[in-house]
């Protein structure tokens, strides 16, 4: 997660409460992040990213409860620093890309839980296997990009979030080696959204 020196215009924009029309946002490819971890046998806590992610979220902070979250993983972008695994991870006994070219998450509900917080609740779908999982977000901006004034890339109206969940990937027909290597899965992600995206 990138950190940014202008507290003052982060901190002004955090309130869900603050004056906005509800408005369709896009990830920026450079600054999302959706991380996994997991216990490997016992001796260590390992992780793994995947690097290519596309989505929508339709955001209007005075009806937090109308917000809509689409997103579109590819499976195939694994990064896990470790070219054996990633390839292992590609393949049949895992997430099987060449059939599965698509991992999917759409949401069904929205909880606002405090101030800048949500709980946000969705069918995350894996090898046509769909779940429906809980996550928790908290929004760390809503308003102009502290950069916009140095970048025209950052220029516009942003949103940033952080959320957390976990998973049984054994639901999703990716489970060899659990729980032998952990069958709970913990999803980190770290967002930044452009209003209208590029």
């Amino acid at each position: 997660m990138k950190h940014f020196t202008k507290f003052a215009v982060v901190a002004a924009s955090l309130a869900f409460t603050a004056s906005a029309q509800a408005a369709s946002y896009k990830f920026d490819p450079t600054h999302t992040e959706v991380r996994f971890y997991y216990n490997h046998a016992g001796l260590s806590e390992q992780s793994g990213e995947w690097k290519v992610v596309r989505g929508d979220v339709e955001f209007d902070p005075e009806k937090i409860e109308e917000t809509k979250v689409s997103v579109v993983i590819d499976p195939a972008s694994i990064d896990t620093g470790v070219e054996a695994l990633d390839e292992h991870m590609k393949n049949s006994d895992f997430f099987d890309v060449e059939k599965y070219p698509e991992i999917t998450f759409v949401s069904t509900s929205v909880k606002q839980t405090s101030a800048t917080g949500v709980t946000l609740v969705g069918d995350l779908t894996i090898k046509d296997q769909k779940h429906p999982v809980e996550l928790d977000f908290k929004l760390n901006h809503n308003g102009p990009h502290p950069l916009g004034s140095y970048f025209d890339y950052y220029q516009g109206q942003w949103i940033g979030v952080e959320g957390t969940g976990e998973i049984l990937r054994s639901d999703f027909g990716v489970g060899m080696f659990a729980p032998l290597t952990s069958d709970r899965v913990r999803l980190e992600i770290s967002a930044e959204m452009r209003e209208g995206g590029w």
